[in-house]
């Protein structure tokens, strides 16, 4: 038993009808998109007995290249066990660097699909969408987003993976794993991250997450008469480092960053199964290293060679910058409210006292919450930090001086009058 193409029976039929005279060579060789050489050989070899002759003298012998049937089998034992759930691209590249295996990516995939083996990725329809052509140069626009998601495959505690790409060449510049969900104080750490390896960009392409901006509809007088809402944490730090913020108004718009978390919990997840990471500080150990070899895979170089990342000046206080600060007023017995608590400030070398003076709480990355009148440090102390930032202004508390005092009652010539203060 043999297996002819279709192609093989068409040669059959029309070299047969030359043979008996039926067509002219020039005929078949035009039905066949041969020459009339090739015709020629073709008619010498014709058997009408024995339909074999048609196929190629190699049909049936295995490629002196092919893979031995030991290779395949332990390719397919990698594939089930210890590199279970790679994808093609993925188990391609460990089985030639890690195992030493020769195989091309093509081979590999004829081996599993054979083997009933399918790919965990799953290919859906594209729509259409007109693409944003990349910034020209490094640190032109940095793209940020966060992604909640079970890393370690129930071997530990479900973690955020927050990271900040830069749009021009695809680079991860900064990523870390947190135990909480997307907050301000993740962000704040991935952007010292950032600027402590890389400085600071230009504009920072993120979503329009209660974070970066405010998303509510209340206006204090304050913000009315300044014509803007205050900022939030996060925002303040961008507008004092520099940085524009610009929101996107959709997923799409910032994909750069949204593919790469496909990426992430394809290859990632992998090879923190591989690596039995099943703790924070081992999940962000492995991390630092994929990093290192994502980057040298899939990163582009930019269309120019100038670098956009600016550098701080010495003077510029970084931690007190990316900081939660909070505005408050010192009551006349020197203490400062603080999270339902009362902080007593210390004396000063000056024999006159700072009550009712502003001052501003900077609970910063360290744990340290640091109390700062103009650019003097009052008074510092250890406070955790809190691990869900409200999504609130940042300067959202009124001073003491400025909260509504009950009217005053005044009484003019029998008539009472009321007056309130402000």
């Amino acid at each position: 038993m043999f297996t002819l193409s279709q192609q093989e029976l068409k040669t059959i039929r029309v070299i047969g009808q030359a043979a008996a005279g039926r067509l002219r060579v020039g005929e078949a060789a035009l039905l066949l998109g041969r020459s009339e050489r090739q015709v020629q050989r073709l008619k010498q070899k014709y058997q009408p007995d024995d339909p074999r002759w048609v196929q190629h003298g190699n049909c049936g012998k295995r490629k002196p290249w092919a893979l031995s049937d030991s290779a395949c089998t332990q390719v397919l034992a990698l594939a089930r066990g210890k590199y279970a759930g790679f994808n093609d691209s993925h188990l391609h590249q460990k089985l030639c660097e890690v195992e030493h295996l020769q195989l091309c990516r093509e081979s590999l995939r004829r081996i599993l699909r054979r083997a009933r083996i399918a790919s965990p990725q799953k290919r859906r329809p594209r729509q259409y969408r007109a693409r944003r052509e990349r910034r020209a140069r490094l640190g032109m626009m940095v793209q940020t987003d966060a992604s909640r998601h079970d890393w370690l495959q129930g071997r530990g505690p479900v973690l955020t993976l927050i990271g900040f790409i830069d749009d021009a060449t695809g680079r991860i510049l900064a990523a870390h794993f947190q135990l909480e969900p997307e907050n301000a104080i993740g962000y704040l750490r991935g952007l010292r991250q950032m600027i402590a390896t890389h400085g600071v960009p230009l504009s920072l392409y993120r979503d329009r997450h209660s974070i970066f901006q405010r998303n509510d509809t209340h206006w204090t007088v304050a913000e009315e008469l300044a014509g803007e809402q205050s900022p939030t944490h996060l925002g303040r730090c961008l507008r004092e480092l520099g940085i524009q913020a610009i929101a996107a108004h959709s997923p799409q718009a910032k994909g750069r960053v949204e593919r790469s978390w496909r990426t992430l919990q394809d290859r990632l997840v992998s090879e923190l199964r591989l690596a039995g990471a099943a703790t924070l500080q081992q999940a962000n150990a492995v991390l630092a290293l994929f990093l290192a070899d994502y980057n040298r895979r899939f990163a582009i170089p930019p269309r120019e060679i100038e670098n956009q990342f600016r550098s701080l000046s010495s003077a510029f206080d970084l931690s007190r910058c990316l900081s939660l600060r909070y505005d408050r007023v010192v009551e006349p017995d020197h203490v400062v409210n603080f999270q339902g608590q009362s902080l007593q400030l210390p004396r000063l070398n000056s024999p006159r006292g700072y009550a009712r003076s502003a001052v501003e709480l900077s609970h910063q990355l360290d744990g340290v919450l640091r109390i700062y009148r103009g650019d003097t440090l009052l008074h510092s102390v250890a406070r955790a930090l809190p691990t869900h930032v409200q999504d609130s202004p940042t300067f959202n508390r009124a001073p003491h001086s400025a909260a509504k005092k009950p009217p005053r009652i005044y009484k003019l010539g029998g008539r009472m009058a009321m007056a309130a203060t402000v």
